[in-house]
């Protein structure tokens, strides 16, 4: 990855690993802009949907279509909003990460980030994981019971990972889809930016 020309950093993460902190403080190391909620926000005014019902939609659960269906039966009714397919969604995502990366160089956290800009030359891809104990343990930090908080990342690894089975053919566990993989048991998020920035200079040797 070249420093010197935009690039763009991907950050795939399990929940409870802190990957989210770990991109922000990343991208602040590196003085360029953060992403992951705007992306969100960017479908829900494509498509009039809340952020929970996009994510509800793209785990592509097996009543992923009626949910489709029931969600936009009211606006089809009253907005005559055409009715978007889950690829019109990932199409959508592509576009504004894409806008995103062409003003500049940028950290992106999000899952299917790493499918988005596998074919971007100067681009780094990372996973970040960690083990079920380490994760229950943050989130239990968070204020969650640990019934809550086993049951959560249970339901949110399933749903991403049937998504991107359904969407791009993979497993997000595939280490061959990413650049650099860190596992978060007994780091910091500050230990593991400092993994990362010393793996870009490295790199851009």
């Amino acid at each position: 990855m070249n420093k010197k020309e935009n690039f763009v950093i991907t950050i795939n993460r399990e929940l409870g690993t802190g990957g989210r902190t770990v991109g922000r403080k990343l991208s602040e190391k590196l003085g360029v802009n953060y992403y992951d909620k705007a992306i969100l926000q960017g479908l829900t005014e494509k498509f009039g949907l809340s952020a929970e019902k996009i994510e509800r939609i793209k785990a592509d659960r097996k009543s992923w279509w009626q949910e489709m269906q029931d969600t936009y039966r009211s606006l089809l009714r009253s907005n005559d909003v055409a009715e978007p397919s889950v690829a019109e969604i990932f199409e959508a995502e592509r576009q504004i990460l894409e806008n995103i990366a062409a003003e500049g160089s940028c950290v992106v956290a999000g899952r299917t980030a790493f499918l988005i800009f596998r074919e971007w030359k100067n681009r780094l891809n990372i996973f970040i994981q960690a083990t079920t104990e380490h994760r229950i343990e943050r989130l239990m930090g968070k204020g969650r019971s640990f019934q809550d908080a086993f049951d959560t990342i249970g339901m949110v690894d399933e749903d991403r990972e049937a998504y991107l089975k359904k969407y791009g053919d993979r497993s997000r566990y595939d280490t061959r889809n990413y650049d650099l993989v860190i596992n978060m048991n007994g780091l910091t998020e500050d230990d593991a930016v400092e993994i990362i920035l010393d793996y870009v200079n490295r790199s851009s040797k």
